[in-house]
């Protein structure tokens, strides 16, 4: 039981910085498409 305890709190850990670094990626998507877009020039 305690090594089922373990586990599942490993995996939370995991699925959390899962979603921490998917997060990053949005932001750094996000701030690319706005330099690119709103820097451009225009067409």
């Amino acid at each position: 039981m305690r090594q089922f305890a373990t586990l599942v709190v490993l995996l939370a850990l995991a699925g959390c910085n899962t979603v921490a670094g998917v997060g990053q990626d949005i932001t750094g998507a996000s701030h690319w498409a706005q330099g690119n877009i709103g820097g451009g020039g225009g067409y």
